[in-house]
């Protein structure tokens, strides 16, 4: 699906990984799950592009919902793979969390977990080698990707900024889509490590002109950062009140 001119969305408000395009080719952001490389291809093929359009992969985080195709991608392909340095080993299969879910609702859950099973959430190929990049690194990728390091979801969390199309991906440092509630609008995404080190982290979105939020689940957000942050702040206070 189109978003903007040079950017588009594969997959739907309950996993989601986005294509950034120019002349010098396409970068894929976040590589969802392991049966979604039909959905890349149509996507691309959408597009006028196809997979040896492909320069690089980035990986918001190294959970199995986010790595999906991405090794299939490296080892068939040679498509390089960048993930945060303290995510790399998540990425590989070698270390995981599990935290708590917090709030579900039945029909949510068995929606998320009925749809990771069917694109293939149960058949995760973990990457065998990724690169690692830092906060503030501008990686040679069509659309001139910049890492902005926002820990607390996962340790090696980012974001992606895409000045090209005035957007940053922000995998699950928040949801617009909660994926075991079904409660829209951005929100505390569910399953994080560290849930006062991902709202601190939030705050390094204040300053980015963009004109779109592109989440891991759910919608993506129209607006300005700060418009986002007023709404996150807002959900974040009513589920401390409602854990009370």
């Amino acid at each position: 699906m189109e978003i903007t001119p040079g950017l588009r969305r594969i997959g739907n408000d309950i996993i989601a990984a986005y294509l950034v395009l120019d002349d010098t080719g396409v970068t894929l952001v976040d590589a969802a799950l392991s049966g979604f490389l039909p959905d890349l291809r149509r996507e691309l093929a959408a597009a006028g592009r196809s997979l040896a359009d492909l320069r690089g992969v980035i990986l918001t985080h190294g959970d199995m919902d986010h790595v999906g195709i991405a090794e299939r991608l490296r080892s068939e392909l040679g498509v390089p793979v960048y993930v945060g340095a303290a995510d790399a080993a998540r990425a590989r299969g070698e270390e995981s969390s599990h935290p708590a879910a917090g709030p579900r609702r039945l029909g949510p859950v068995l929606r998320f977990f009925g749809y990771a099973l069917r694109k293939g959430g149960a058949r995760t190929r973990w990457l065998r080698e990724v690169r690692t990049v830092a906060d503030g690194e501008v990686l040679a990728l069509p659309g001139a990707p910049r890492i902005l390091a926002l820990p607390g979801h996962s340790p090696g969390s980012v974001a992606v900024h895409l000045p090209s199309v005035r957007a940053v991906a922000v995998g699950d440092a928040l949801t617009t889509r909660h994926v075991l509630t079904g409660v829209t609008g951005p929100a505390p995404a569910p399953f994080t490590d560290d849930p006062a080190l991902a709202d601190a982290s939030l705050e390094r979105l204040a300053d980015l002109d963009v004109d779109l939020v592109l989440p891991g689940h759910g919608a993506p957000f129209h607006g300005t950062t700060e418009q986002l942050l007023t709404a996150y702040r807002v959900a974040r206070r009513a589920q401390g009140t409602a854990g009370d």
